[in-house]
C-alpha cells in the first residue's frame, strides 16, 4: 500500500489547476525575496559580531511574540487573524524596501512608494488570493482592528527589542535618542498594559546600558 506522499495519493479529479499551482509558486519564490531585504537591526552573533536582520527573521521573531502575548492582553485577540497579518505586512518590502523607523526622509515617501509595492506584489496572484492578501495588508495599515493593533504592537516591541539585543548599536550609529522613539513607542504601549510593562523594561535596559541617549 502506497503511503501520504508517494504518487498513488493522486486521484482523478482532485487537485489545483496547472495555471494557478504555477502562479502560487512563482508568488512563494518571489516571497522568498524577503529574506535578502535588509533591516537596520543588528543580530548579535556568537563570536561578538553582528549582523543586519532581514526582513523575513522580523516577520518569524514578530509572530512568535504575538503567539506568547495574544492572551496577554485584554482585547480578545483572533490569534490566526493576528498572525496573517504579520505574515502579509512587510511583503511589499521585496519591492519598496525597508524604510528605517527613524529616517525622515524616507517616512516621506513610505506610503507611496509602498502603496505602489502593494500593486505589484500582490498583483502577481490569482485574482482571489490577490485580493485576499491585500485586504490584509490594508487591514494591518489601517490598525483600526484589534488584531491589526496588536499586530501592530508587537511589530514596534520587535524592533526595540532587536536594538536592545545588540546593544544600541544601530541606534548610535544613526543618532536615535529615547526622544526620537517616543512617536513610534508610544502607540505600542498604548495598546495594552502588557505592551507597556515589556517595552517599559525594555526602555529601562537601555537606559542602564547606556544603549539609547537621552
Amino acid at each position: 500500500m502506497e503511503g501520504p506522499g508517494m504518487e498513488g495519493v493522486a486521484m482523478e479529479g482532485v487537485g489545483m489547476d496547472p495555471a494557478r499551482a504555477t502562479a502560487l509558486l512563482d508568488f512563494l519564490a518571489l516571497a522568498d525575496r524577503l529574506k535578502t531585504v535588509e533591516r537596520r537591526g543588528l543580530v548579535p552573533l556568537p563570536d561578538g559580531t553582528t549582523r543586519r536582520e532581514n526582513s523575513a527573521e522580523h516577520c518569524w521573531n514578530l509572530a512568535l511574540i504575538a503567539l506568547l502575548l495574544h492572551r496577554e492582553v485584554a482585547a480578545e485577540i483572533d490569534l490566526g487573524q493576528a498572525l496573517s497579518l504579520i505574515a502579509v505586512h512587510d511583503l511589499i518590502e521585496i519591492e519598496a524596501g525597508d524604510t528605517y523607523a527613524y529616517d525622515p526622509a524616507g517616512c516621506a515617501t513610505q506610503v507611496e512608494r509602498e502603496t505602489a509595492a502593494a500593486e505589484i506584489v500582490f498583483g502577481t496572484l490569482p485574482a482571489d488570493l490577490g485580493t485576499g492578501l491585500r485586504a490584509l495588508w490594508d487591514e494591518f495599515e489601517a490598525g483600526e482592528t484589534a488584531e491589526a493593533r496588536f499586530a501592530m504592537g508587537c511589530d514596534r516591541m520587535q524592533g526595540f527589542l532587536q536594538n536592545v539585543l545588540s546593544q544600541g548599536v544601530s541606534w548610535r550609529a544613526h543618532g536615535v535618542t529615547r526622544a526620537d522613539t517616543t512617536p513610534r513607542m508610544h502607540p505600542a504601549m498604548a495598546v495594552d498594559p502588557a505592551f507597556a510593562t515589556l517595552i517599559g523594561a525594555l526602555y529601562e535596559r537601555a537606559r542602564t546600558g547606556g544603549m539609547l541617549p537621552e
